[in-house]
């Protein structure tokens, strides 16, 4: 794993910056999809986890998140408006578009539904960072917010690829795989405003252009 930031790193995947995962302290931040639980338990071997925590209950963000939970015996924190469906998944199925490539996403990356021990909202403090309530791609979705040094994890309320093509670039998700493009708009204009030094997403790499990133965030049309 590589150190983006101070006690924050990022888990190597396939392909790079594909679908990220980050360790942000001893809290694990996102756990892929179902096949990829062998590859996180191998790169945290030897680390002190405490907890993991999604930013969002979509397959690609809590598929291996049982697995990981259950080999390291440690609890799972999730948003408090996913926290249903990162309990029963088929609940993500029927909240995304009805379209057939979230029928896809959901039959081949989605993981087994867990307990979720700690349902997080908008002020609670994870490993150092603030909670903040980010809405539209997904009912829960939350991001984190470390104001001493403007280090944000986004997770998808902006990309910095294209998903389908990998393109580098910033972009919304694809309304495709967001229930209310409308909202994450908001959330991300609300994200451009606190002006993050470093923005780490859940598809793509690192963006440290500050201005690059609020430029693009208050220009999303309304």
């Amino acid at each position: 794993m590589k150190q983006v930031a101070d006690g924050v790193w990022q888990l190597r995947g396939f392909p790079p910056n594909g679908i990220n995962v980050y360790l942000m302290e001893d809290v694990l931040v996102d756990a892929a999809t179902r096949q990829a639980g062998r590859r996180i338990l191998r790169e945290l071997k030897g680390r002190d986890v405490s907890a993991h925590a999604l930013t969002h209950a979509h397959p690609d963000h809590q598929g291996a998140s049982r697995e990981v939970c259950d080999k390291l015996e440690i609890p799972f924190w999730v948003p408090e408006r996913d926290a249903d469906a990162a309990e029963r998944p088929e609940l993500i199925r029927e909240r995304q578009p009805d379209r057939a490539i979230n029928r896809l996403v959901w039959r081949v990356w989605a993981g087994p539904g867990r307990q979720v021990d700690r349902r997080l909202r908008e002020g609670d403090e994870v490993a150092g960072f603030k909670v903040l309530d980010t809405p539209g791609h997904s009912a829960g979705h939350v991001t984190y917010w470390r104001e001493s040094d403007r280090v944000l994890i986004a997770g998808d309320v902006v990309n910095s690829m294209d998903v389908i093509t990998g393109i580098p670039g910033l972009h919304e998700p694809k309304a495709y795989f967001t229930p209310d493009p409308a909202r994450n708009r908001e959330s991300a204009r609300r994200l451009g405003q606190l002006e993050p030094s470093l923005v780490l997403v859940g598809h793509g790499a690192p963006v440290r252009d500050t201005k690059k990133f609020v430029d693009f965030c208050a220009a999303l049309p309304a």
